[in-house]
């Protein structure tokens, strides 16, 4: 295991808004954690009241401390048990598990560990955007969730009308991969237009395409034109567990005055629709996968990105980052 991988990090889990006067209960790497507003700010337990196990998010958030809906003891956002109601002298020493939390630009951020390093958000921070936060849960795994978002080879049958154009017509691409610690990207030039309703509305020509991977599950596309980033998603994808990915992300733009608060009108409701055909065929895929025989998928001549987010997920340097890959293909 590389020593990047053994540093703790942050995972987005939720946005701000989400996180009101009750608590929130979420899946952590398969865990039940709670988040709540405490006196401190944000807070992120782990959700089980260690007298009877109960789910501390069932119960009410009392002066900034959450209060067990079983007997009543309560836990201020360190997981101390402040509280023990009938009890007579000193609250015994109890404690939750707390886990690291912290709000960045509308975004709930935990961590089991405590990283050295503020979260990274988004591929347009500090810039002059406009952008709508998104979150979805889809049936999947984060390497086939994030494969999904980069893959552009199955816009042209998943998303028809939408992202790409309803003719057979392609254009000739030039797909450059290229990589290094705790990222891989694939570059795409040669294609000026694309004939999607969202390219239409919200683009104009473009100069390249780059869809980006970087630890621990961001997956991330960037629409660049003549002038710099037109359009840009970055999406923060966990595994909650088993079964169930889930994401937290933005939608982003440049500001152009009132052609751009009218084109982020019609960003997020258009994406939705993209996001939701996504879901409806990573949810089949999953489903047919569980039926015997067992199998493996087939890593294809157009998968360019999979073997190098296989090897980021696992804590090693993913192979463009020493080799990097020129490709060509049609889109």
């Amino acid at each position: 295991m590389s020593e990047r991988r053994a540093e703790a990090y942050w995972q987005a889990v939720a946005l701000s808004v989400d996180i009101g006067k009750r608590p929130k209960r979420i899946l952590f790497d398969g865990e039940p954690v709670v988040l709540f507003r405490s006196a401190q700010g944000i807070a992120a337990l782990f959700d089980r009241c260690p007298h009877r196990l109960v789910e501390l998010s069932t119960g009410k958030i009392v002066r900034g401390e959450i209060e067990c809906p079983y007997h009543g003891w309560r836990y201020d956002g360190d997981g101390r048990c402040t509280a023990i109601p009938g009890h007579v002298g000193a609250v015994p020493h109890y404690r939750v598990r707390r886990f690291a939390a912290l709000e960045r630009d509308g975004v709930v951020f935990i961590s089991s560990g405590t990283p050295r390093a503020e979260p990274y958000l988004h591929c347009m921070q500090g810039k002059d955007i406009i952008m709508r936060r998104v979150r979805s849960s889809t049936q999947s795994t984060v390497i086939d969730a994030a494969e999904n978002i980069l893959d552009a080879t199955h816009t042209h049958f998943t998303h028809k009308g939408l992202l790409r154009g309803l003719t057979a017509k392609r254009h000739l691409v030039r797909v450059e991969v290229t990589g290094g610690e705790g990222w891989v990207e694939a570059s795409y030039t040669g294609e000026d237009h694309q004939q999607g309703l969202i390219s239409r509305l919200l683009e104009g020509e473009r100069a390249r395409t780059i869809g980006r991977f970087r630890h621990p599950g961001i997956a991330e596309l960037e629409y660049w034109g003549k002038e710099g980033l037109v359009l840009a998603t970055t999406f923060h994808l966990r595994q909650a567990d088993e079964r169930t990915v889930e994401g937290v992300g933005w939608l982003i733009g440049r500001r152009q005055g009132l052609l751009g608060e009218l084109k982020a009108l019609a960003f997020k409701p258009l994406f939705t629709i993209a996001l939701h055909q996504d879901r409806r065929v990573l949810k089949s895929a999953s489903d047919n996968a569980r039926l015997p025989p067992q199998a493996l998928p087939v890593i294809g001549p157009l998968d360019f990105l999979r073997r190098d987010i296989a090897s980021i997920m696992e804590g090693r340097m993913p192979a463009a980052a020493s080799e990097p890959r020129v490709h060509q293909i049609e889109l």
